[in-house]
This record gives C-alpha cells, structure tokens and sequence, in this order.
C-alpha cells in the first residue's frame, strides 16, 4: 500500500492547486519554496478562488454562520444539510490549505467572521456555540486563521465524557462518546496545542487553557478512538456504521477510518498496532491501479463540486491514503 506509483503521483499533480501543493509537500517531498509557491495558488486558482469568489457583500457566506436562512426542512429532505455557509465554508478553506499569511484569505476570514453571529444565541463566531461538534470545527478554523478561541477550548474541556469520548447528543441525554464528535474534537485539540507550543496563538480574551491539561483530554479521546480500532463497537468488535468504513472528502461532521488515520499521522510519532484494521480496511480499498475511489458522497449543496460520483477514482482520497501509508511504513 505504501508505494506510490509515478503515474499515481503524475495525476494527482495533473489538478487543483489545493491537492498539488499537498503532493509537493507530502509525498514528493519538495523545497520549501516549491511547496510554498504551489500553495499561493489555492487562493487564485481552482476551488479555492472559486470559495473566495463566492461571498456575499457583507464578507459572509450564504446568509449566515452556520445555517442559511432558505434552508427548510423540505430542501434538506431533497437535497441534504446544505455546506454552504460560513462555519462549513471557513472549514473547507482549510482543509484545502489556503495560506491564512495571504492577505487576501486573511481579509476574507476576517470579514466573514465579524458580519455573522450564531444563528441559535447570537453570539460572535469564534466565541462558539453550543454543540462539541461544530465548536471543534470552530476551534480547528480559529487556531488555522489566527483567531482566539481560547474560550471554546476552555469548554471543550468541561465537555469530555466517562469513556473519554465526546457526543453533540450529550446535551439531549447522550451518557457515551460517539466517533464522529470525538474525532473533531481530537483533531481542534491537537491543532490548539501544538499553536500553544510553538507560541502562534493570539492573546486570550480570558485565561488561556493549560496546555497540559488540553494534551490531557486529547489523549483520552485519541484512546476512546483507538480503543474501538477506528470503526468497531468496543462490547462487540463489530462494525458500529458502515459508513465509517467509506473515506469521503471533504468529512463534514462526518468519521471515517481515513479521517481518523489522518489524524494520527498528523500528530506523528510511532504508529499505534491498533490502527492496522483500519489499515488493512483502506488498504483492501485500493483499486487495480493504484488509486483510491471515493467511497460515498455526502449529500448536500456545495460551492464547489468536488469528486464524485462515488466509486470512481479520488484524488483526495488517494492523496490521504498515500500519505498515511507512507506514515505507517516508514515512522520509527
């Protein structure tokens, strides 16, 4: 699983600025300046600009934070949960790594974040909302733009159950974690810790978390994932969705076995034998030659169209699986 065939590499480098500075960096193991060069490209060409190009007059995207206004239930029932305002937009930007030192992305962040409020309280964006789940996807964008969310961090915290998981249903009864919360929170965890570190985070509008204390919690939602091997029910080994057997891009709010495999590449280190399910499950995906499909499309209105239909060939997905396996092959 680990090689990556010159021909394999040649096409992901055949596309958007998004996915080749990721290959130039990741995979080909390029200059500085190679990688750098590539990534001013995000924001002018391809789905980047095209994200860019889509605001509103006010800076935002599509009337409101996180749940535009035309979206009623007959339109989700159709269509699916639509992904294109503020929160899930700014989530899209990161992942497909625009540069936040760009003036122009810095700009477009700023304005977006300061013309909307959370649609259920009011309040500012980066002082966060209720729900784990889109408070981590809150935390992961603030940490990557330069923004303080100290405060939700701090919440975070309070929030992490007995098993070492997180849940959004929490506040509706929920006594137990699930994978799709757990693994955003670990991952806006991980990103605010490592800012803390290296001492890139903006001043705390209150008392800043202890770092400690926040690698603390990550580690234990980090076991809450490894224990269940990515995918498995922890009382039976059993295959707890389906779903999180089928990598997508981009995730949502979504598990799966290669976002959670990211994760643990990303934070580096020894890889865990836990994780060879997963492993072996990603591995088994991959198709005759060389690249891997994108397993399932979640549904809903988009800015850009991205890849699909599902079963065909992602660039994506094998980018995320190539550099996993390269991780998993070549880590000490």
């Amino acid at each position: 699983m680990h090689r990556a065939p010159a021909d394999v590499v040649g096409w992901l480098l055949d596309s958007d600025p998004a996915i080749r500075w990721q290959v130039l960096r990741d995979l080909r193991d390029a200059s500085a300046d190679e990688v750098q060069e590539a990534r001013a490209q995000v924001a002018r060409e391809g789905w980047g600009a095209a994200i860019l190009g889509a605001r509103r007059d006010d800076g935002s995207w599509d009337s409101g934070a996180h749940w535009p206004d035309w979206a009623n239930e007959e339109i989700v029932r159709a269509e699916g949960q639509p992904w294109t305002s503020t929160a899930p937009t700014l989530t899209e930007l990161r992942l497909l790594g625009a540069d936040p030192s760009d003036p122009v992305v810095a700009e477009a962040v700023a304005r977006a974040t300061a013309a909307v409020r959370w649609e259920y309280a009011g309040e500012e964006f980066f002082a966060g909302k209720v729900e784990p789940c889109i408070n981590a996807a809150t935390v992961a964008t603030g940490v990557y733009f330069g923004h303080d969310v100290s405060g939700i961090v701090a919440r975070l915290l309070t929030e992490q159950m007995a098993d070492g998981g997180w849940n959004c249903e929490q506040e509706n009864g929920s006594v137990r974690g699930s994978f799709d919360t757990t693994i955003a929170v670990v991952e806006a965890l991980l990103a605010y810790e490592r800012a803390g570190r290296a001492g890139t985070l903006p001043p705390p509008g209150g008392e800043a978390p202890d770092l400690d204390v926040v690698a603390e919690r990550r580690h234990g939602g980090e076991e809450y994932l490894l224990a269940r091997r990515l995918f498995r029910r922890l009382s039976t080994r059993e295959v707890a969705d389906p779903d999180y057997l089928l990598p997508t891009f981009p995730p949502r709010w979504q598990h799966d076995i290669l976002r959670g495999l990211e994760h643990f590449r990303n934070r580096g280190g020894t890889p865990d034998i836990r994780l060879a399910d997963a492993i072996e499950e990603l591995a088994a995906q991959r198709l005759p030659d060389g690249r891997w499909p994108l397993a399932r499309v979640i549904r809903g209105r988009a800015w850009i169209p991205g890849e699909g239909p599902a079963g065909t060939p992602s660039r994506w997905i094998t980018l995320g699986a190539l550099r996993v396996a390269r991780w998993w092959n070549e880590a000490p």
